[in-house]
């Protein structure tokens, strides 16, 4: 299974951006700043976005699915039972799993947005997919909810994981890392061999790199032990 930009150019109005890689099986952070075209990217590596030169396509993919970063763009269902139905689950589960049992006639949209990024990325998760998108997954939630979430998608049986995000303090395990600046997406390599090319690396993994320590990943507890390496 992969997803391959072969030198595509996406556009958004005025702005392009290049993309060349493949995103095999595991997990994938795709880092940059806001406004450096993460969404478009996101848009394109599941067919909502046709790139203006170059191809995009996927090989070996029979499901897969985009979580985008305002989770109202998903509601479909006029019920929280409703909505947790559509994506072929069952309510009594999620409702529990997300805190909300026994509320299963709410009007989703009655949901604080951080409730309803909760809401929606169990639902998401709960998912079989050979490829699974997120766009900025840890937004609009609290620390506890990032890291759980970060903990759960380092679980997924979900053959390519593709995460976009400007997130600088939460992270799961990932596989491999990529990084938008200037218009283009720079392939950096597998972790952690790629973390001295990061160049948006968050403030924390820039100072153990200084100090010569390279955590083995991104999640909490591997940049834990490499501080306590200090």
């Amino acid at each position: 299974m992969r997803v391959v930009f072969e030198d595509a150019e996406v556009t958004r109005e005025r702005f392009m951006i290049r993309a060349a890689g493949s995103f095999a099986e595991g997990v994938h952070l795709v880092s940059g700043p806001v406004g450096s075209g993460k969404t478009t990217l996101a848009l394109a590596a599941t067919g909502l976005r046709t790139p203006k030169k170059g191809k995009i396509y996927m090989e070996g993919i029979g499901t897969f699915t985009l979580s985008q970063q305002f989770p109202e763009y998903h509601i479909t269902g006029t019920t929280l039972n409703e909505e947790i139905a559509s994506w072929g689950l069952k309510p009594d589960h999620i409702l529990e799993r997300t805190g909300f049992n026994g509320q299963g006639s709410r009007d989703p949209f009655s949901l604080a947005r951080g409730e309803l990024k909760r809401l929606h990325l169990a639902c998401v998760l709960s998912g079989n997919w050979d490829l699974l998108v997120l766009d900025e997954p840890f937004s609009g939630l609290d620390c506890r909810e990032k890291k759980r979430i970060a903990g759960e998608i380092a679980t997924l049986k979900a053959g390519i994981v593709i995460i976009f995000t400007h997130e600088q303090t939460v992270f799961p395990r990932v596989d491999r890392l990529w990084e938008l600046q200037e218009g283009f997406l720079r392939d950096l390599g597998p972790v952690p061999g790629s973390f001295p090319d990061w160049r948006g690396a968050p403030p924390l993994l820039r100072m153990l790199l200084e100090k010569g320590i390279v955590p083995r990943n991104l999640a909490n507890e591997d940049l834990l032990e490499a501080v306590c390496r200090m």
